[in-house]
């Protein structure tokens, strides 16, 4: 068996790259890990079950719970922004040229 050799990605466009993805794909990423990340923060702030969260945004608990634990495997972010309204807030979205083409 051949040695496998690590490789380490330092960013989610090198991360996509390594995987064989379109660098677009790590732009995706890093917005929904934006907003999961304040979800998370609303969500421990407001002290409301899971449950509740899927009821208001007419979705299921486990998939609640999954993306909660930071599994945004088939999340959209269009869920995410959904959750986030439900919980009574909007997204506000910000368009700025990158330093680097996608």
């Amino acid at each position: 068996m051949p040695d496998l050799k690590p490789i380490v990605a330092r960013t989610p466009e090198e991360l996509a790259d390594v995987l064989g993805l379109p660098r677009t794909a790590a732009k995706e990423w890093q917005f929904q890990h934006a907003l999961l990340a304040r979800l998370k923060e609303i969500v421990r702030r407001q002290d409301i079950t899971h449950a509740e969260i899927a009821r208001r945004a007419g979705t299921s608990r486990t998939r609640v719970t999954s993306i909660l634990n930071d599994d945004l495997r088939h999340v959209s972010s269009d869920l995410l922004i959904r959750i986030l309204g439900a919980l009574g807030y909007r997204v506000k979205v910000s368009v700025v040229k990158s330093d680097s083409a996608a």
